[in-house]
């Protein structure tokens, strides 16, 4: 059951909390990037999935800056999982600290930081920050989305508009965002249902952030993934004028009604007008 007692959330009060969760966002890239990947730490969790120190280093400055900045608004990180408490209604954040762990383990570039605001289980906001690149992405659903680029202090260089593309026309080839490591048969054979497709490999939340800034056509991923790996990289889609659906052209709803914050499937589509058609 909702809060009553917290504000409502909404675009317009939404739009006070997108600098100081991009400084965040920031602050976060800066702590994974101090470490050393050299000799850092590597755990396995549960599922087999790593985790290192730069992920609880990410982890706590988002965790310590959201409990300062935004003390009434709960938190859900896939760091601090067992803290959780599904489902959630109302107005949560939800935090990946490090997408793409084995991308960063591996010495690449491909790793980001997450942070979205979720309102009655949509994303209404989306930080996605590549610290590797000094770029952010980000996007307000109802108020467009935007590509900035950070000097090496941190501070804002530029900030650039983006938009989502339309579909190709017909018999033209699609540009499909793919994992670079999480290959399923169902999105491939989604997307060879596309003659001649193009697939771009990206690792972590740059898949959403292609098509956002119309770089790609389509990210399909129909397969298993966690709400946290999808949520703010499904806002600035949204935000920068495309569509998130299942294969049934539902929305995609976070916030834990399902087990295990599990995201079925998720299709990411540039042109919102061909999401029905599948």
């Amino acid at each position: 059951m909702t809060d009553d007692s917290r504000p409502r959330m909404d675009a317009a009060r939404a739009a006070t909390l997108m600098e100081p969760l991009t400084e965040l966002a920031a602050q976060a890239g800066a702590a994974i990037l101090k470490v050393n990947r050299n000799v850092m730490t590597v755990d396995g969790k549960a599922d087999g999935s790593p985790v290192t120190e730069a992920d609880l280093a990410a982890d706590h400055v988002i965790g310590e800056g959201l409990a300062r900045l935004f003390p009434g608004i709960p938190s859900l990180s896939e760091e601090r999982l067992h803290l959780a408490t599904p489902p959630y209604a109302g107005t949560l954040f939800l935090i990946d600290p490090l997408d793409g762990t084995k991308e960063f383990v591996a010495g690449r570039q491909e790793f980001t930081v997450n942070i979205a605001l979720i309102v009655d289980g949509t994303p209404l906001l989306g930080i996605v920050g590549a610290p590797a690149l000094g770029l952010i992405w980000r996007g307000l659903v109802g108020r467009g989305a935007e590509r900035v680029e950070l000097a090496p202090d941190l501070s804002i260089r530029k900030i650039t508009p983006i938009q989502t593309r339309a579909a190709p026309a017909p018999g033209a080839a699609w540009t499909a965002a793919v994992s670079r490591s999480h290959g399923d048969q169902r999105t491939e054979a989604f997307i060879a249902s596309r003659p001649g497709a193009v697939r771009q490999e990206f690792g972590s939340a740059l898949k959403f952030c292609r098509v956002a800034e119309g770089q790609a056509d389509i990210y399909p991923r129909l397969a298993p993934t966690c709400e946290w790996d999808v949520a703010a990289g499904h806002a600035v889609v949204v935000a920068a004028g495309g569509k998130v659906t299942d294969t049934f052209g539902k929305a995609v709803r976070f916030g834990g009604d399902r087990e295990d914050f599990i995201v079925p499937e998720f299709i990411a589509w540039g042109d919102p007008s061909v999401s029905t058609r599948g």
